[in-house]
């Protein structure tokens, strides 16, 4: 009984493998493979308003350093480094957008209240329905991307940083 179950287990994760093999280049076919979200690939292109009112784009950066950062008001380690976030706004060439997941938010007004009482000047685009936080992939929170002056992706961060590593990241950036 024993020997069939695992031979049964070998056929069906062989299957498997070779159904995954099979698929693959069909599925890659339909996307812009240097669009992604690893190093070196062309960070995904994304729409959102602002609490403002304000409709952005990733794409209206291109040319200039971009620091995504998606966090939210009840996460400690996010409300920590946004301090250290409008520092390196204040302090070098980077474009910031901090996109408020505010699906996660026990109201909209939450975020708003926040970046006035921290002064917070810097974009923030609010992702209310979680798209931008799922085409990220943002499993942590806070989640930071570092998007270089060509659109591709040079730093990833699940987690949060502080002034200093921000700034060396930056640094490296074109």
């Amino acid at each position: 009984m024993k020997k069939t179950v695992f031979i049964l287990l070998i056929a069906a994760m062989l299957f498997w493998a070779v159904f995954d093999f099979v698929t693959a280049p069909e599925e890659a076919a339909d996307t812009d493979s240097d669009t992604g979200l690893a190093i070196g690939q062309t960070a995904p292109d994304f729409e959102l308003t602002t609490a403002q009112g304000e409709t952005m784009r990733l794409s209206d950066y291109r040319g200039q350093k971009v620091f995504i950062n998606f966090w939210a008001t009840w996460c400690p380690p996010c409300r920590a480094e946004m301090p250290d976030m409008q520092k390196l706004y204040e302090q070098t060439d980077i474009e910031i957008l901090a996109v408020n997941l505010t699906d996660t938010e026990s109201s909209a007004s939450k975020a708003a209240e926040f970046v006035e009482e921290l002064g917070l000047t810097f974009p923030i685009p609010m992702d209310e329905e979680s798209t931008v936080s799922d085409l990220y992939q943002v499993r942590a929170y806070p989640t930071s991307y570092m998007i270089d002056t060509q659109g591709r992706i040079s730093y990833v961060a699940p987690g949060a940083l502080n002034y200093d590593k921000m700034l060396q990241e930056v640094e490296k950036m074109d």
